[in-house]
């Protein structure tokens, strides 16, 4: 079953309270207001964590960032908002969405409650994408130097005297924030490239890519498997044919999302002896930053590698 929107009905509660007296302001504050407990000279929303995590870095302690999906149980693409969600979104001077039909509740918070003078990120749109394209782009690492290059020229507009401060964050966090990632990329790369592997679902497709790794399963069997529809018997056969014989050397699996088509691989792999690598969706633990997220992601994945291969 294709994952549920928030209704109508809820969003449009959200708006109404967005306009009641009890429920915050209709619009953001102006940039240079206190806001946090830090004297913060701005707000900043992101609408995932993932995002959030490099807003927080980039921001040092010039803005306040909240996330609004932190839990690692909660789905993005199903999320419901609440009226505290809402009352964020409408303080925000700068919003961070994903966008291409990943959060589109996020967008729907912003059309609740627009603002001419709020700054927003919508990361699809930033990198050219379109609807049906593979919006996780977290998992993309050039996208997210792209990424965190643009929330730093936005913040250069919401706060111009700090454009030196901000371009010294960024620098840091491109220099030493990222250093163990790219390192690890470029390691496995030169390592594993060209070793065939399995994927549960699309959200690996860019760091597979990035890595060198051969991804053998139908990417409609992926797609599918993100965005909860129904898996066609054709990619079913194929991927568990593909476990049963060990052409693939490792599976690599969402561990936030498994649903009976990846458990059954997930089973097949372990009687093949097949090793096996956990990605998630979103931080986990939701405390770590996104490049120690991934850094940990990353040496699992080269574990799984290094005992399929002997390299």
């Amino acid at each position: 079953m294709p994952r549920p929107s928030p209704s109508g009905a809820a969003l449009a509660a959200l708006a109404l309270c967005l306009l009641s007296a009890g429920c915050g302001r209709t619009g953001p504050a102006p940039p240079g207001t206190p806001a946090g407990e830090q004297g913060a000279r701005f707000q900043v929303v992101a609408g995932e964590n993932f995002w959030g995590s490099i807003a927080t870095q980039l921001a040092g302690d010039r803005a306040s960032v909240t996330s609004i999906i932190v839990n690692p149980d909660t789905d993005p693409h199903s999320y419901e908002p609440t009226a505290q969600d809402a009352r964020t979104f409408a303080e925000a001077n700068m919003a961070i969405v994903n966008g291409v039909g990943y959060d589109n509740w996020a967008g729907r918070l912003l059309g609740a409650s627009p603002s001419s003078a709020r700054v927003v990120l919508n990361v699809g749109d930033l990198l050219g994408l379109r609807e049906g394209d593979n919006p996780h782009r977290w998992y993309f690492p050039a996208d997210v130097s792209a990424v965190a290059g643009q929330i730093t020229r936005d913040y250069d507009r919401l706060d111009p005297p700090d454009a030196a401060y901000f371009a010294e964050r960024r620098a840091a966090f491109e220099r030493d924030g990222l250093a163990r990632y790219r390192q690890l990329i470029a390691e496995i790369r030169s390592r594993f490239s060209g070793v065939p592997v399995g994927y549960s679902e699309s959200i690996f497709q860019g760091l597979g890519e990035a890595l060198g790794l051969k991804l053998l399963t139908p990417y409609s069997f992926a797609k599918a498997i993100a965005e909860g529809s129904e898996v066609t018997a054709e990619d079913k056969e194929t991927v568990d044919r593909q476990a049963r014989t060990r052409q693939i050397r490792v599976w690599i699996f969402n561990s936030q999302n498994v649903t009976p088509d990846v458990q059954r691989v997930n089973e097949l792999a372990r009687e093949q002896h097949i090793p096996i690598a956990t990605v998630t969706e979103t931080l986990s633990p939701a405390s770590d930053s996104f490049q120690q997220w991934q850094v940990a992601e990353l040496e699992g994945v080269m574990r799984a590698l290094h005992q399929a291969t002997g390299r």
